[in-house]
C-alpha cells in the first residue's frame, strides 16, 4: 500500500509540474494603441506564435495608411508561414492535444481570416500589374474557405469567383463560369455587374467593423463571434460626374459564422469531452474509493479503496491539465463588408470622392475619402482601395 501511494504521488507531481514547465514566459510588449507602431514591435518582439497575427494586423493598416509596400512584405512573411505551418509547427501539433491551450499554437486564424489575407495580396498584385498572380490569389482564398479542419465545404465569397472571372477576362480568357458562380452564390445582396474588359479603374471598397471572437460553454470550448451594429451600409463612388454604387457583396460576419452556408459556432468538443469526462471520473473514483476504504473491516477491501482514490485523484489532475478553451485571438481590424467597383477613365489625373452612407442611405460626411488618381496611359489598370478607415485626401 505505502508502495501504491507513494505511485500515485509521484504521478501527480511529474502531472503538475510537466504543466508548469511548458508555460511560455511572454517577452513585453508594451502597445501605443496606434497599429503602426505596436505591429512592427510585437513582429520583432513578441512571441513567436503571434507574429501571422500581428503581421496580418499591420497589413491591413498599412493599407489603410497607403503604405502597400509594407503591406505586401507583411502579408508575403503571413502567407509563407500559413503555407506550410500544420506539418512542421511543434505548438500546433501541441495544441491538437489536450494538455495545450489553443492559444499556444501558432495563429494562422480561422477561415475568413486567412482568405483576407489572400484577398488583400491579391488587391496588391493587381495594384503592381499582375493580374494573374492576383488571380492566383483569390483562388487561394477560395481553397481556404472551403476547407476547414479536415472538413470540406462550398466556398462562397461573392468576390472572389467574380474577381476571379475579370483577371481571366482582363487577360484574355474566358471567366463566364466564375462569373456565374458569383452570381449563383451572392443571396443577400445586389448582383454584381457584367465584366467590362474596357474598364481600366478598379476600386476595392471596405467599410463598417468586422467581427470579433469570444468564448462560451463551461470549459470557455466554445467559439463564437459578435458584431456590431454597422455603421456603414453601403458607398458611392464619384468622378467626372460619374456615379457608382458600391454594395457590399461579402460579408465578414456572416463568412465567419458559417461554413458553406450553413450557420456554426466551433467547439473543441474533444478536449471539452475528454475534461468531463476525466472529472467525473475522478470524482467516482475519489468518492467511491474513500467509502470503500472506510467501510471496509479487512485489510484487502482497504487496499482496494485507497487504489480507488488514489486513481481518482491522479485523474483529477489529469482532468484539471486538459485545456479546452478556445483561441480568441483575432484579426481585429478587418472590416464587415467588401465591395467593388469599376470604371473607364481616359489617362491623366482624376478626382474621385468617395462616400460611405449609413442605413437607408444617409451620406456619413465625416467618412467621405478624396482621392486623386493617376490614369496610365498604357493598358494597366489603376487600382484604387479604399477603407471607412483610410486616410485622406491620397494620391494613386
Amino acid at each position: 500500500m505505502k508502495k501504491l501511494c507513494a505511485a500515485c504521488l509521484a504521478v501527480t507531481s511529474l502531472l503538475l509540474f510537466s504543466g508548469c514547465a511548458t508555460t511560455e514566459k511572454k517577452p513585453a510588449v508594451v502597445l501605443t494603441g496606434n497599429i503602426l507602431v505596436d505591429g512592427p514591435n510585437a513582429i520583432a518582439n513578441g512571441p513567436k506564435r503571434d507574429k501571422v497575427l500581428w503581421e496580418y494586423r499591420t497589413a491591413a493598416a498599412c493599407m489603410r495608411a497607403g503604405r502597400y509596400p509594407e503591406a505586401k512584405q507583411y502579408l508575403d512573411d503571413a502567407l509563407l508561414a500559413l503555407g506550410g505551418i500544420y506539418g512542421k509547427d511543434k505548438d500546433a501539433s501541441k495544441a491538437r492535444g489536450y494538455f495545450h491551450e489553443e492559444s499556444k499554437k501558432t495563429f494562422i486564424g480561422e477561415p475568413y481570416e486567412r482568405v483576407m489575407a489572400y484577398y488583400y495580396r491579391g488587391i496588391l498584385y493587381w495594384m503592381d500589374g499582375e493580374p494573374d498572380n492576383a488571380r492566383a490569389c483569390f483562388r487561394s482564398g477560395q481553397i481556404e474557405d472551403s476547407s476547414s479542419e479536415g472538413e470540406q465545404y462550398n466556398a462562397d465569397y461573392v468576390l472572389l469567383d467574380y474577381l476571379d472571372g475579370l483577371a481571366s477576362v482582363k487577360l484574355g480568357g474566358d471567366g463566364s463560369d466564375a462569373f456565374k458562380r458569383a452570381l449563383a452564390e451572392d443571396k443577400k445582396f445586389g448582383k454584381p455587374p457584367a465584366y467590362d474588359a474596357e474598364a481600366n479603374v478598379l476600386f476595392f471598397v471596405e467599410f463598417s467593423p468586422g467581427p470579433r471572437k469570444y468564448a462560451a460553454g463551461e470549459y470557455r470550448e466554445e467559439l463564437h463571434f459578435s458584431i456590431a451594429r454597422p455603421p456603414v451600409h453601403s458607398a458611392v463612388v464619384s468622378v467626372d460626374g460619374r456615379t457608382l454604387r458600391a454594395h457590399p457583396y461579402d460579408d465578414l460576419w456572416f463568412q465567419a459564422t458559417t461554413r458553406g452556408g450553413r450557420v456554426m459556432d466551433h467547439v473543441l468538443a474533444n478536449k471539452a469531452v475528454f475534461k468531463k469526462s476525466t472529472d467525473i471520473a475522478g470524482d467516482v473514483g475519489i468518492i467511491g474509493g474513500a467509502t470503500t476504504a472506510m467501510a471496509s473491516r479487512n485489510q484487502t477491501g482497504q487496499e482496494v479503496g485507497l487504489g480507488l482514490l488514489a486513481a481518482g485523484i491522479i485523474t483529477k489532475v489529469v482532468s484539471s491539465a486538459a485545456t479546452p478553451a478556445a483561441d480568441t485571438r483575432a484579426w481585429d481590424n478587418l472590416p464587415r463588408y467588401l465591395s467593388f467597383a469599376a470604371l473607364k477613365l481616359s489617362p491623366g489625373p482624376h478626382v474621385a470622392t468617395i462616400e460611405f452612407q449609413a442605413e437607408g442611405g444617409a451620406p456619413l460626411p465625416n467618412l467621405t475619402k478624396t482621392i486623386t488618381i493617376n490614369v496610365p496611359a498604357d493598358k494597366h489598370d489603376k487600382v484604387v482601395f479604399v477603407s471607412d478607415a483610410s486616410i485622406t485626401p491620397q494620391t494613386l
